[in-house]
């Protein structure tokens, strides 16, 4: 199964709660208390986007934590990133990766298009589009255009794409 840790779910969680709330700083309890998490969890995932550059932190009375840039400029690829580390489906395309089959790999070049596939589907969809409900007729904010639904669109025709 793939799938993302709670940290990187609560990464999202978090980023979402600042994108609906703009007031200018929000403390760690705060924010712990809002979305229901607990509060040391709070505060690692914090670390880890501020890190990151997703979130600046000013300190003392009237400190807290604030987005770094606007909700549509900072991508969903970016917060699993900053969590995660660099987004990998399979240890070949890792940037440290140590396969003992990769000098000799069959499907390692397919595995990079697949990861790069998924990287910019993520990449795609923007912090502010979390935060746009889905309509009463189930229609998402979040829209992907592949490559494929474009290739059924066209024709060949004497030996020429026609769209």
């Amino acid at each position: 199964m793939l799938r993302m840790g709670k940290l990187t779910d609560y990464g999202i969680v978090l980023m979402s709660y600042f994108a609906s709330n703009l007031q200018l700083q929000h403390s760690a309890h705060a924010i712990a208390e809002a979305v229901k998490v607990p509060l040391p969890t709070v505060r690692k995932v914090l670390k880890l986007l501020s890190h990151s550059g997703l979130l600046k932190s000013e300190r003392g009375v009237m400190g807290g934590y604030s987005l770094s840039r606007q909700a549509d400029e900072i991508t969903i690829a970016e917060i699993i990133t900053a969590i995660e580390g660099p987004i990998a489906l399979t240890e070949c395309v890792s940037s440290d990766s140590h396969c003992d089959q990769e000098t000799h790999c069959a499907v390692q070049t397919n595995w990079t298009k697949i990861n790069d596939a998924v990287f910019q589907a993520l990449d795609e969809v923007k912090l502010s589009d979390m935060l746009t409900p889905q309509t009463s007729l189930g229609i998402s904010p979040i829209r992907f255009y592949s490559s494929y639904n474009e290739v059924n669109k066209t024709t060949i025709q004497d030996g020429e794409f026609h769209d």
